[in-house]
């Protein structure tokens, strides 16, 4: 594990990256700048494993946020810069802000106002969405993208690493709750992760690759339930806390797609 090779997001706000999936991107980091703060604790997390990133500071004000956000958005416009969107993601799970409806609030008012044409977006992990209040917040944003990379409870568990309560049926109920104004964004990779048990010098290795038919027939079965308006799959693009773990070659990616596709669900990719 070497999460010297990861990296973190300023906050409340950094960018504009060019992302894959998003275009000309600002994103909105509701964690703190200096660690992560996250419900799961992924093997593939750009920012580092949980352990390792702990913050020293405290997460962005509601107030912070705005005048923050304002001030960039005031610069950038006069500045005639482009923006395709506005994205809430960073260092950890953003939804866990205990003023994430309020902000949502706040940024959709300020992208009226000054970038009308910008979407704005949620990336998150799935695991606030059985809060009545979170749910309400994210149907207002243009693209409410959530994680659901397998349907099996053990893999999730090994890769995303969750709370030990967590439950894979639990998000695929929630996720249906959003009637369609959802896209299910989900990770596909290989290679191998040997973890070292807890208090334990013993070692032990898995297979990482989630790309058989074990795990998509499920996963496609999910995405029925589901109805999203769409679904994004990708691949690893950056350093891992688990070098181990290596891409999906794009034929592979490619034929997923085509898996959805062929359910009547658009679906894009990026390799």
């Amino acid at each position: 594990m070497d999460s010297s090779l990861t990296s973190l997001h300023p906050s409340p706000v950094f960018g504009p990256v060019h992302s894959r999936r998003l275009g000309v991107s600002l994103g909105i980091n509701l964690m703190p700048g200096d660690g992560k703060l996250c419900s799961f604790d992924c093997v593939y997390c750009e920012c580092g494993t949980n352990g390792e990133r702990s913050p020293h500071t405290a997460r962005p004000s509601r107030e912070a946020v705005v005048r923050t956000l304002e001030n960039v958005l005031r610069t950038r416009h006069a500045a005639g810069q482009p923006l395709h969107t506005l994205t809430f993601s960073g260092n950890g799970e953003p939804t866990l802000h205990p003023e994430f409806p309020g902000i949502i609030d706040d940024v959709l008012t300020l992208r009226n106002r000054w970038y009308p044409e910008a979407k704005v977006s949620v990336l998150s992990n799935a695991t606030a969405i059985h809060r009545p209040q979170v749910r309400e917040a994210l149907m207002k944003v243009d693209n409410n993208i959530q994680k659901l990379d397998t349907v099996s409870d053990a893999y999730i568990h090994m890769i995303d690493r969750p709370a030990p309560s967590y439950r894979v049926e639990d998000t695929i109920r929630y996720l249906c709750c959003f009637e369609g104004h959802v896209i299910v964004q989900t990770i596909f990779m290989s290679g191998h992760l040997t973890l070292r048990w807890t208090g334990s010098d013993a070692e032990e290795t898995f297979d990482a690759d989630n790309t058989s038919e074990t795990y998509l027939q499920p996963w496609l079965q999910a995405l029925q339930r589901i109805r999203p308006q769409g679904v994004m799959v990708y691949t690893i693009d950056r350093p891992t806390p688990f070098p181990t773990l290596t891409k999906v070659l794009p034929e592979t990616l490619d034929a997923i797609a085509a898996r959805v596709s062929a359910l009547g669900i658009p679906c894009s990719v990026s390799y």
